[in-house]
């Protein structure tokens, strides 16, 4: 996948991101809905999940401006075929910009034409921030798993788990407006 929107690059990663990509997986802030990650296990993901996987399961999102990586974005199939997940993780300085509202319009638009998607899902424990912003994507909140995923505080949290299928894409809940 290759896609380019107004102010990124959507590609491949290559293992010279991991310095990058670490230095995003490491700031806890950054990572306070994920698991923690070592630099080793982000060599690892960065590996298995993204070069050797056929298709990667998540992209580089580039700033067109300074080419530096902004973040790190899930696409992958899921289950049956034609369904996919979408998910990001920016570095702190690209939030509040709408960076992850772009990169997701740009999938979700790749999904839908190219692919011919089926479904779209996401999950999230941040409802707060990630919650309005999958909503403006078009995405329907279609559940919680009430306290499914241990925090790094280890206290439960809950899983939302959002959908966008075909049809609702193509009467206009297609997240092309920002």
């Amino acid at each position: 996948m290759h896609l380019e929107t107004e102010r990124l690059v959507l590609e491949e990663f290559t293992m010279d991101d991991l310095p990058a990509l670490w230095d995003i997986f490491r700031d806890e802030q950054t990572m306070e809905h994920m698991a923690p990650m070592t630099r080793a296990g982000t060599e690892e993901l960065l590996r298995s999940f993204c070069l050797e996987r056929t298709p990667p399961g998540a992209f580089a999102a580039r700033l067109r401006e300074g080419g530096g990586l902004a973040g790190w974005l899930l696409f992958s199939q899921v289950d049956a075929p034609g369904i996919y997940e979408l998910g990001w993780v920016l570095r702190r300085d690209c939030w509040g910009k709408g960076l992850a509202g772009e990169a997701s319009r740009a999938v979700l638009a790749h999904a839908f034409s190219a692919l011919n998607a089926h479904k779209v899902i996401a999950q999230t424990e941040d409802i707060r921030r990630a919650g309005p912003l999958l909503e403006r994507l078009g995405m329907v909140r279609e559940g919680v798993q009430r306290r499914h995923a241990q925090g790094r505080d280890g206290a439960w949290k809950d899983i939302y788990w959002y959908g966008l299928l075909r049809e609702e894409y193509a009467n206009g809940n297609d997240a092309t407006h920002p």
